[in-house]
Order: structure tokens, then sequence, then C-alpha cells
């Protein structure tokens, strides 16, 4: 099972965050990276130094945008501004796909810079979907939405993370990132079985999957990206390609940044997960 129709018709394995600290061992030596994920909002600038990089790995390799600043649960709209600027990237970059998180962030022109919940309504999920599909429609390019990872809940919650994730991309017709760590995170935080989550999921809406670690504290956990994956979160992952397919992977790290090897070598784990998976799933099928 694909996710074409969510991927731009774009098959990719696996690939990293391209971060600042990397950029001259990748000019340099050129690696053999399946592709690379950016921070949108880094890149949506008149020109400089990041242009320029920028513009030199687009030379060699596919990039992915990934934004931190749409905030489509905003409940008097997107940010029109900042749509035109990231359409002038898309066209930069020729992305397959963008993504960018399930969350709201500014008021009145005020922005959080924080990816903050949304309550799990059904007039939340009705106004997010309308927010997404303009969005989807002005950037014309396949949309997909990350579920955010979470500290807490809300009393007026009328369905879970999982429900709330699925009927807002039912309603808008997009796709979903899937970031398993995220998953696992929230999990442990407020308390629910993480493979619930994940086996809940539609299958054919996920266009990628993100794998990050985190940092466990006395009382809960953060997604920090600053650590090597878990087993418990590569167990997602498996199961998450049992179910969907071999989806685009993404391993991200973004805190205590160590060389570009060390990133690559655990990105590429996935490649193992994902084969065991692909042959639980035909095994499956052939029974």
């Amino acid at each position: 099972m694909t996710a074409s129709r969510f991927t731009g018709g774009v098959e990719l394995a696996t690939g990293i965050g391209l971060r600042s600290p990397h950029y001259k061992h990748i000019l340099s030596e050129k690696p053999t990276v399946g592709w690379f994920e950016i921070i949108s909002e880094n890149y949506m600038v008149e020109g400089g130094r990041p242009l320029e990089v920028l513009d030199m790995i687009l030379e060699q390799y596919r990039v992915v945008q990934h934004g931190v600043g749409l905030y489509p649960g905003n409940a008097h709209g997107v940010d029109r501004d900042h749509l035109k600027r990231l359409k002038r990237l898309i066209r930069r970059t020729n992305t397959p796909w963008i993504s960018d998180h399930l969350c709201w962030g500014s008021i009145d022109g005020s922005m959080s810079h924080d990816l903050l919940p949304i309550p799990f309504t059904f007039e939340a999920a009705r106004k997010t979907a309308a927010n997404l599909r303009m969005v989807q429609d002005f950037l014309e390019v396949p949309l997909a939405m990350e579920n955010v990872s979470s500290y807490g809940e809300f009393n007026g919650d009328e369905m879970t993370e999982w429900e709330f994730l699925a009927e807002v991309c039912e309603l808008a017709d997009v796709g979903i990132l899937l970031d398993v760590n995220n998953i696992f995170v929230s999990s442990v935080n407020n308390e629910f079985d993480p493979m619930e989550y994940v086996d809940f999921v539609p299958p054919e809406r996920v266009a990628q999957i993100h794998i990050a670690g985190h940092s466990r504290y006395e009382r809960f956990i953060v997604d920090t990206h600053d650590h090597p994956v878990i087993d418990p979160v590569w167990k997602l992952y498996e199961r998450a390609i049992e179910r969907c397919g071999p989806v685009a992977t993404l391993l991200e790290w973004d805190g205590r940044i160590p060389s570009f090897e060390e990133v690559w070598t655990e990105a590429r784990k996935s490649e193992t997960w994902r084969a065991s998976a692909l042959a639980k799933k035909g095994d499956d099928a052939a029974a």
C-alpha cells in the first residue's frame, strides 16, 4: 500500500534533516543520502548563506520541505503572508510534498513559536480542516499533517488524539506525517497504548514517517531530538511500516547534533526494521 496521492507520486526511502553543522561535510564529501528534509522557515528569506547552501544541495539531492509555522489550528485562519513566502520556496525546491504540524501557535498576529495542542473536539476538527483545504488549494502541492508530542489533555476532548488526527485529515483530504516518537512520548505522558494509536491511523494517508530520540525526566518525557531512537519507538515504526508499506522515513536529530556519519548510521537502522516489517507483511499475506 502506498500513499502516492499524498507524495506527488514520488517514492523515497531513508533521509535525514539538513542541519547547518553538516553543511561543510555534505558539500565536500557528497555522501550517498536518499533525501534531505529542510525546515521551511529557515529558508523563507530573500537571500544570504542559507539559500546559497540550499541551492547547492538541490543540485545533487532531493529535498522535502517540513514546516513549523503553518499553525492550521489557529481559530482565525492561516497567515496569508506566510503562505505566499512558503509557495515561493516550494517553487525553488520542487518539493514533492510538504508537511507541517497539527497544532496552533499564533493569535492576533503574535507568534508563540511553539507547537500548541488543539482541543480534540469536532468543532476544532472542522475549523482546522477548513484551514488545511485552503492551504492545499493555495500551495498546489500535496500536504501532510504531523501529530505533535503532548504533555497533557483537555477536559473538553471529545475524541482521542488518533481519532482527531484521522478526522481532520479525512475532512481536509490531506496526508499524514506519522511521527512515531511523538506517539511514544505522548503515550507515556498521557498514559495510553501507543500501538493502539498506530493501528488506528488510516494507512493509505501516511505519506511520511518521522523517527527521533527523546529525553526522559522523573515525571514525563520530552521530544528533544537529541538521542538515538530507542527500541520501543523502533517497534512502533516497524508496525507502522507493516500497515502502511515502505513509506519515506526521516530521522530528526536537532539537539547536541553529532557527526554526519553518526546521524546517517542511526537513520539507516530504519532499513533493517523496514525489511523486517515488510517480511512480516508478506508472511501475513501468504498465510
